[in-house]
């Protein structure tokens, strides 16, 4: 049914697309648009992320935003590139093409952001113009005119410093208004290559169908780059356009014309130009500005690696120290749910599966909230400041050594907290080897998930649980080196067998140093602490009851024991059968199960052991997991968990493939199940391997 003729439709949101450089302060001006209006996911096909918000204007109406990956230029180089490329250019069927552009540049260096703005003002839509971090600008005696960049573009610009909130309702006002100017400002293309951007310009319109000024903007990216894949990126161009750009190279290459070189030229030229005219450096200038003075002692040979390690050691002591009292207050809730239920129902099956396996289950991953939200904060306090590029530049010399270079870095330092993104992340290496060497190696990192596992073994590791802050803090370090000197060794084995290859160059922008905007470091701490609780209420939920299942049933009998009944028990039988396999390496049947179930998520191996030795304590109570670790014996009466098994139980889960989620962004960032088995088979076996020498070493040297 069609509305009546005097009711009017109410008029589309505008759909914004926030663009910048990396390290522009995009992402802070966007949350703070946004707020918490935002949704997060993945664009299908490729595991870049994308993040949608909400937006209100002055008179309270909801604008879409969306927050694209930074980008130098949309002659893509890397897969999150071709993401921007490809939604300002309107190829997403799953992303509606903006209507309008908010370019984001940084102020102090203006000139190079400026190129992107350039490109994007060639797409004709509206463009607002922010000019973000004035502050940093101004301290290094840099005055920007933003009279003369309006005037000049003849498109809104805007001051900001997006950090401190500054700003802020002035760009809300700007993307209030109904009637955005387009952009006014033109540039003289190279006659030499004039005739070449018209010609394909015509062939785009008339045999790919692109609208005028958007084939006109793919024309002269075309040219840009010498690989027209980087343009054209999955939509190949029609065999008459490819012919013409094919014709015009031959000609310039015959005539020795470097047309790309010749197209970028003149783009700085004008960028150049306008530049100059709308900046002023003071002549005043600090020599040295408060950047240059901390980078000479954290980017320093040996400087950089004792702040880095101090950094390190700070982390872990506060996780160990401030998280105990908020661990305490969790542990003491879930014991209280479980001995309520207890109180209130009748024993039995159903009794069982609530409180020794989803409350078990759970609550035995959820205690480590606190320092897995500690570890977050510290993550995004690093990001925010402007460390994070400081730390890849000093492992360049290292990373250089085993064939790659210090962009790896930045994928493997991701994984620290979850080797997903930092696969994700690997995006951004242009070398298909190097990419391909990081995604192998990147699970190594110890990410968020074998935390839980390492406190646990840590605090297992004397009878009494009172373990030394410092031995923790030692041993936990220990861990995380393990874990990067083992994906930087076996990066240094795969560039010299499988992926040999000479390292590329890195080239990096070290931002400036920024004062962090502790809201959005508590947003991201949340955010990540949120999917880690999500986690834990839906896979470890399920796979706690499933296991739980598997440990009561069959039944052994009424007289049976609760250790004969997990031992006659799906679970135990599982568990038995992979014992000669890990026997050696001091591992029982019960530590079996563990490691099967944690396959699913590495952190269901605290839950599979809450589940499956809790079941031996008397029903009436709810015993400590730890005290239930150091009862634990082998069949001859010998304890189970000593210091030895719990070191070798730890570096097992260093080296180990031990997460189904990481197998399934591996096989779809490689397109292929060659490389995902390939890494479960070499890492698992390297850990079993190590793992056997270590528990077989000790033994012998009585320990």
């Amino acid at each position: 049914m069609s509305l009546p003729s005097h009711v009017k439709t109410p008029p589309r949101a505008p759909v914004y697309a926030f663009v910048g450089n990396p390290n522009c302060g995009k992402s802070t001006l966007f949350n703070a648009m946004t707020g918490l209006k935002q949704k997060v996911g993945n664009y299908p096909g490729v595991t870049v992320e994308r993040k949608i918000g909400t937006a209100y204007s002055q008179h309270g109406q909801p604008m879409t935003v969306i927050d694209l990956p930074g980008a130098y230029s949309l002659a893509a180089r890397s897969p999150d590139e071709a993401v921007t490329r490809d939604v300002l250019l309107g190829r997403r069927a799953d992303t509606q093409m903006p209507d309008r552009v908010v370019c984001i540049v940084d102020a102090s260096n203006l000139e190079r952001n400026l190129y992107l703005v350039h490109q994007i003002l060639d797409l004709g839509r509206p463009v607002i113009l922010v000019i973000n971090m004035m502050d940093v600008a101004a301290a290094s005696g840099l005055k920007i005119r933003i009279g003369r960049l309006e005037k000049q573009l003849g498109i809104p610009v805007i001051a900001t410093q997006a950090s401190r909130g500054q700003g802020v309702i002035e760009l809300k006002l700007a993307m209030s208004r109904p009637d955005l100017p387009l952009p006014k400002h033109r540039w003289d293309i190279p006659a030499a290559i004039s005739s070449a951007v018209a010609e394909l310009q015509a062939s785009l319109q008339d045999s790919d169908g692109k609208p005028p000024l958007i084939a006109r903007a793919e024309a002269l990216l075309l040219l840009t780059d010498q690989d027209p894949v980087r343009v054209s990126g999955s939509q190949p161009l029609s065999q008459r356009t490819a012919q013409i750009l094919a014709t015009w190279k031959k000609r310039w290459e015959d005539e020795g014309t470097d047309w790309s070189a010749m197209l970028v030229g003149a783009r700085y030229e004008i960028i150049g130009e306008l530049a100059a005219d709308a900046t002023e450096q003071s002549a005043t200038t600090v020599t040295q500005n408060a950047s240059d003075r901390i980078d000479a002692v954290v980017t320093h040979g040996i400087g950089g690696w004792l702040v880095l390690g101090a950094i390190m050691t700070t982390l872990f002591l506060s996780i160990f120290t401030l998280a105990e009292y908020p661990m305490d207050l969790i542990d003491s809730l879930v014991a209280a749910l479980s001995d309520s239920v207890k109180n209130h129902m009748p024993p039995g099956d159903l009794r069982d599966l609530i409180t020794d396996g989803a409350i078990a289950g759970v609550g035995g991953v959820v205690i480590f909230l606190p320092q897995i939200l500690i570890l977050f904060f510290f993550v995004g306090l690093l990001e925010s400041t402007g460390y994070m590029a400081r730390a890849a530049f000093i492992m360049d010399r290292l990373m250089s050594r085993v064939g790659l270079n210090g962009r790896s870095f930045i994928p493997l330092l991701s994984s620290y907290a979850c080797a997903i993104p930092g696969i994700m992340a690997t995006r951004t290496i242009e070398n298909p080897k190097d990419r391909l060497v990081t995604i192998l190696v990147a699970p190594f990192m110890s990410c968020s998930a074998r935390l839980p596992v390492y406190l646990l073994m840590i605090a297992a590791l004397v009878p009494s649980g009172d373990v030394p802050i410092m031995t923790k803090v030692g041993l936990m370090l220990l861990m995380y080196a393990l874990g990067t000197f083992g994906a930087f060794g076996f990066a240094w084995v795969f560039k010299r067998t499988l992926l040999r290859g000479e390292p590329s160059l890195m080239i990096m922008e070290l931002p400036p140093y920024r004062l962090p905007r502790i809201k959005d470091v508590f947003m991201q701490m949340l955010e990540r602490g949120g999917l880690f609780l999500k986690r834990a209420g839906t896979i470890i939920l399920g796979i706690s009851i499933i296991l739980w299942f598997l440990t009561a049933y069959p039944k052994a009998g009424p007289e049976a024991s609760p250790g004969e009944q997990i031992a006659q028990s799906f679970a135990g039988q599982a568990g038995h059968f992979i014992e000669p396999v890990i026997k050696p390496l001091g591992f029982n049947w019960e530590i079996g199960i563990g490691l099967i179930s944690s396959f699913a998520a590495r952190e269901v191996f605290v839950s599979a052991t809450s589940v499956v030795f809790n079941v031996e304590e008397d029903e009436e109570n709810t015993a400590p997991l730890l005290a239930a670790l150091h009862e634990a014996t082998w069949p001859d009466g010998r304890q189970l968990f000593t210091p030895l098994v719990c070191l070798t139980l730890m570096v097992f889960y260093v080296f180990a493939m031990q997460c189904v989620s990481t197998v399934a962004v591996v096989k779809r960032e490689t397109n292929s199940w060659r490389w995902p088995l390939f890494q479960i088979g070499y890492q698992t076996g390297f850990a079993w391997l190590l793992c056997l020498a270590i528990y077989q070493t000790g033994t012998a040297l009585g320990y």
